[in-house]
């Protein structure tokens, strides 16, 4: 379907976990200062590894603070930087609460990350009145302002790529078009590290071959493109003349159970990083499991190459279970099927499947002691964290390294996680 038919709102919250604290602050605990007006910055543990930048306030940009760069060399930037912590379960709240006022408008919204997600208007014009597509995008930026308190930005085009990148246009409290006649003239002129999924590698790359712009990527050569980048180099190139996301993005096996999946802090090479991270993932799982109660009986895998190239495979487990060990073995088990242990892997994920309420467990000889002392366990440690923080308690593996020890979700130095791709009217995997 093509415009005016269809129409793609991407809403992205406007520095969220600042704002998200802010908004709180001052409609709720009444405070008279708006941490947004001043420089402040959200912060995480600064005695532990979490000491970084997680979301940075306008006037804080004037001293050249970056999200990601650690605490301590911000208050060198800044001394009278105010520093407040994260409150996750405040962000998970209000990331509800706008995709909720997303949901009131159309009936297929899609969640990318905790604070950012896209809408789709099919028939729009029939719906909502011929000419009205911008002036409908204010007025919803609006009501998100006035009953939320805090500003996105909303970008409008046609497909998922465009609207995406038009909502990163000039901030904060904005509403942008990109629509494919209007690619050359608003984002051929942009940095080509501004296209999604440009990073620095890729920028660092492109500059050598002395592509500067997005324009300059979209009419380079094509065969040069593909011979210094590969596959990845054709689809940014795509994505640099506007085309589409591909597939993949939008994708879960898994959507009728429990998952969670993470983009690496840098690419997986070893078998024992890859293990590593799907611990962390199968803690989280497992702890969602046992909070509602339910047992899973199939557990499956999905990677995504540094080339992008995606694949999954699945098990199906001899008996229901809620056991982090449990799924985390079976976790690996599908891991050394579905990976050739030579191509770097940017992302990987978890999912569960088959949930059962009440279920029960059909024992062999040999497991029946082990995983009835691990379920005991297991429900010990959720009672423990629950009353003290989930940092209460955690594997000793994860106290050195940069893995966290409970990944995906709402992860506390990343905004994507498990809301990735998930059709928010239509699923049934639990965010959070």
């Amino acid at each position: 379907m093509t415009a005016p038919d269809r129409y793609i709102f991407h809403v992205d919250a406007n520095s969220a976990f600042l704002s998200w604290s802010a908004a709180y602050r001052v409609s709720v605990l009444g405070e008279t200062t708006d941490l947004r007006t001043i420089p402040s910055i959200v912060g995480g543990d600064q005695e532990k590894r979490h000491g970084i930048v997680l979301a940075k306030s306008v006037p804080a940009k004037k001293y050249n603070i970056q999200t990601g760069e650690a605490i301590v060399t911000a208050l060198q930037k800044c001394p009278h930087l105010t520093v407040i912590p994260p409150d996750y379960g405040l962000y998970v709240n209000a990331s509800r609460a706008f995709i909720n006022i997303l949901k009131k408008y159309s009936d297929h919204v899609i969640q990318y990350s905790i604070d950012e997600a896209w809408a789709i208007f099919d028939g729009f014009e029939a719906l909502y009145g011929k000419g009205q597509m911008v002036k409908f995008a204010y007025d919803l930026k609006d009501e998100i302002k006035e009953t939320l308190g805090f500003t996105v930005n909303i970008g409008i085009s046609t497909n998922f790529l465009l609207s995406k990148m038009a909502g990163n246009f000039s901030k904060p409290d904005k509403v942008h078009t990109l629509f494919p006649e209007e690619v050359e003239k608003k984002m051929w002129p942009l940095p080509v590290s501004e296209l999604f999924f440009v990073g620095r590698a890729t920028t660092k790359k492109l500059f050598s071959l002395g592509i500067r712009t997005i324009g300059d990527l979209a009419t380079a050569d094509e065969e040069m493109i593909k011979a210094h980048l590969k596959t990845p180099g054709k689809i940014i190139q795509e994505y640099a003349r506007g085309g589409d996301l591909q597939p993949y993005i939008f994708t879960h096996d898994a959507n009728k159970g429990y998952g969670n999946s993470l983009t690496a802090p840098q690419d997986i090479t070893t078998v024992e990083y890859a293990r590593h991270l799907l611990l962390s993932l199968c803690e989280t799982v497992g702890a969602r499991l046992r909070a509602d109660e339910v047992k899973v009986s199939v557990v499956s895998v999905h990677i995504t190459t540094f080339e992008f190239a995606y694949s999954n495979k699945q098990m199906q487990l001899l008996s229901p279970t809620d056991v982090t060990e449990e799924i985390f073995i079976h976790a690996c088990k599908v891991f050394d099927l579905l990976w050739d242990r030579r191509t770097p892997i940017r992302q990987i994920g978890v999912h569960t499947g088959k949930v059962q309420s009440d279920a029960g467990r059909q024992y062999n000889l040999f497991d029946m002691q082990r995983f009835d002392r691990l379920e005991t366990l297991n429900h010990t440690i959720d009672r423990i964290r629950n009353r003290f923080g989930e940092d209460a308690v955690m594997r000793a593996s994860f106290l050195e390294g940069n893995v966290t020890h409970m990944s995906g979700g709402l992860d506390k130095e990343r905004r994507s996680g498990v809301t990735i791709g998930i059709d928010v009217e239509n699923e049934k995997t639990r965010i959070i």
